[in-house]
């Protein structure tokens, strides 16, 4: 092992220690960290305080719950973190619900005597600001080539989406975020969206993810729709979707009588703000002009809803 023992608490995080090429110095994980796929026999050093097999509505109000006793959503086990001897804890400040935060590691390092680790924190609100935090880490590792190659390699695939899809019809595309109460994609997914060739109807580049009503989905009436639960793979998705499917408003959107509604597995490409947004902006493209790009993901990286 070359370069600092590192704690990985975010799976995008460990993603791009991975692609950065410093997998042998990862010595722990959050328990959300899964891909590249043997990072399973890293420990891993966090949990959640809740029960993630809930159904959506109940996972959203255990989480509000929660939060509404100022307390965080996730524990790290600082006991097992600190024999893992880290010399670097990546981690992120964007969002208390989404993974472990700043603050959580500053509690678990609280008791802590001697150098404690160096932290990295990332805050990816916006494309730009996932491509900053890739060069971040890459700094942090010691890695400042390697970290610019990535983030090249990310801006030539999306650009190359973008110029394919630039020509084409732009249909008017709608987001799903969370089904249970409704949640529409934010933050990078907006840029996504039109890089994909397509028009966002919801959220905002940059800004958190915003709730919205049905009622809202049915005013705007997209041309396709896009279901992309934050940690759900499409398995657990379609568990939940009969909560929107059983409501006759939703029989009657366009894209659900045309058949335009797609399953993807957020929990592995949308929701990560790592290297495989780039896969996502391919797979978008995909969903939105077929004829175009062809449906190489459909099966795998999304479904038919």
């Amino acid at each position: 092992m070359t370069g600092p023992r590192i704690a990985s608490l975010l799976a995008s995080a460990t993603e791009i220690v991975c692609a950065l090429g410093a997998r042998d110095q990862l010595v722990a994980r959050s328990h959300e960290c899964d891909f590249p796929t043997d990072v399973d026999r890293v420990p891993a050093v966090t949990a959640p305080k809740l029960d993630t097999s809930l159904p959506s509505a109940a996972i959203d109000g255990a989480v509000k719950e929660l939060l509404e006793q100022a307390l965080s959503v996730y524990k790290v086990d600082a006991e097992a973190l600190r024999a893992l001897k880290p010399e670097l804890i990546v981690t992120q400040t964007q969002c208390e619900v989404c993974a472990v935060s700043e603050s959580d590691v500053i509690a678990a390092l609280a008791t802590w005597t001697g150098t404690k680790p160096a932290i990295v924190s990332l805050r990816p609100d916006g494309l730009a600001d996932v491509f900053a935090d890739i060069e971040r880490v890459a700094a942090a590792l010691g890695r400042v080539e390697s970290g610019a190659a990535l983030v090249a390699s990310m801006r030539r695939r999306m650009d190359a989406v973008a110029a394919r899809a630039a020509s084409l019809a732009k249909p008017r595309v709608a987001c799903i975020e969370w089904i249970e109460p409704l949640m529409a994609a934010g933050n990078w997914m907006p840029e996504l969206v039109t890089l994909a060739g397509g028009i966002n109807l919801f959220g905002e580049a940059g800004r958190h993810s915003p709730w919205m009503t049905l009622d809202q989905l049915v005013a705007a009436d997209p041309d396709i729709i896009i279901v992309l639960p934050c940690g759900f793979d499409i398995a657990r998705s379609r568990v939940e979707m009969p909560a929107l499917a059983a409501r006759s408003e939703w029989q009657r959107l366009r894209a659900v009588r045309e058949g335009r509604v797609a399953l993807v597995d957020g929990n592995q490409y949308f929701n990560r703000p790592g290297p495989r947004l780039a896969d996502s902006a391919e797979i978008l493209a995909e969903i939105l002009h077929p004829g175009a790009f062809g449906t190489a993901g459909e099966g795998t990286a999304w479904v038919r809803g």
